[in-house]
């Protein structure tokens, strides 16, 4: 078992450069997420780690160990895929083993490593079915099970869960979890699912466009994101992000509206300066339907456009400054479209960001 380094990696195919120069310690045991929209470069960046892409410049090392040019074979590191790439003709146990026999185990070792694995994941029972016999969730615990027997350095998950259904998904993330507890090793998993990332991971790594935009864990980056990116990304409903100008203390939108600077952010602002208000749905709630007691408030009345009833809260659309805003009911009503509600933003929870850079003030 160790950590993870990547110094200065980047991947090109030809003069196209797709990510760009990247740098990020994984330490021995820790479970890390890199999280972004498709084509952010997450998954290249998982298959330089595995060997499976050339690394264009740079350096990965894991443990002690510079792999650039070790086959994937040498790493000792497992991967988990999409696909289940199960064997079909096999039955669990010899899927589970196949890889140890390739290796030239013992049929000692394999049966006991077999054995163990298929414990941890509750398969034990499923040991002689072939793969056909088994549900989606089954198979995924089995892909697994040939990640755990080969006692890695790493395991490498490259969005394990897509081709799973909603329910199905959930339990997983919980096998995985759970599977993380018992093993302890090193785990760098690979998702376009903010859920899956702010549920598992101890570290989140966010990527756009083949950079590193924040690396934190999973509360820190929802709580103080770096930029309006980060902002919208992650969270679910996403931020709300209305451009606005700072004029004599006040957050000034485009229709005429104000409400307070944030106190904690008075001092990181200028006059006049064009910024982004950021306001997450559970804090713009209206009066007396919050869960937030919030030191600093400002209320707005706005007409209700259309409610999603979630039995625990209601999801209202609204607009704001004239784009669409999301807010939250927290003891839910029939709320219908056309209604006028006062609602009370939480300014203590409140971002603002520089129009020009997206950056949060606070980083700046």
């Amino acid at each position: 078992m160790a950590g993870i380094t990547l110094d200065n990696v980047v991947k090109r195919y030809g003069r196209l450069e797709v990510v760009h120069g990247i740098d990020l310690e994984i330490a021995h045991n820790e479970f890390v997420v890199l999280v972004g929209p498709s084509g952010c470069g997450k998954s290249t960046t998982l298959r330089m780690i595995a060997g499976l892409e050339d690394i264009s410049d740079g350096e990965v090392r894991i443990g002690d160990r510079v792999v650039n040019d070790l086959p994937p074979r040498k790493r000792n590191i497992s991967m988990v895929f999409q696909n289940y790439a199960l064997y079909p003709h096999m039955n669990v146990r010899d899927n589970l083993g196949f890889g140890l026999k390739i290796a030239g185990q013992s049929p000692a070792v394999i049966e006991e490593r077999v054995n163990e694995a298929a414990e941890i994941l509750g398969l034990s029972e499923l040991l002689e079915r072939i793969p056909a016999e088994l549900s989606g969730g089954q198979r995924q615990r089995v892909a697994m099970g040939r990640a755990i027997v080969r006692h890695p350095d790493a395991f490498l998950f490259d969005e394990p869960l897509s081709n799973l259904d909603a329910k199905l998904r959930v339990q997983m993330r919980t096998e995985i979890k759970k599977l993380h507890a018992k093993v302890r090793t090193t785990v760098v998993y690979v998702t376009h699912d903010q859920v899956e990332a702010m549920t598992l991971a101890d570290r989140i790594v966010v990527m756009k466009d083949g950079h590193i935009e924040q690396v934190g864990r999973p509360m820190e980056v929802f709580n103080h994101p770096v930029n309006t990116f980060v902002a919208s990304f992650i969270g679910s409903p996403p931020m709300n992000l209305i451009p606005a100008t700072v004029a004599a203390g006040q957050v000034r939108f485009s229709d005429g509206t104000t409400v307070p600077v944030p106190t904690r952010l008075a001092d990181l602002v200028a006059e006049g300066q064009d910024v982004v208000f950021g306001i997450r749905p559970d804090d713009l709630t209206p009066v007396g339907h919050g869960i937030h007691e919030a030191r600093e408030t400002a209320d707005i009345e706005l007409t209700v456009e259309l409610a999603e009833l979630l039995g625990t809260e209601t999801l209202i659309y609204t607009r704001f400054a004239g784009q669409e805003v999301q807010g939250k009911m927290f003891d839910p009503r029939d709320v219908v479209p056309g209604e006028r509600l006062t609602f009370r933003l939480s300014l203590d929870k409140a971002h603002v960001f520089d129009a020009t850079t997206q950056k949060s003030v606070r980083a700046l």
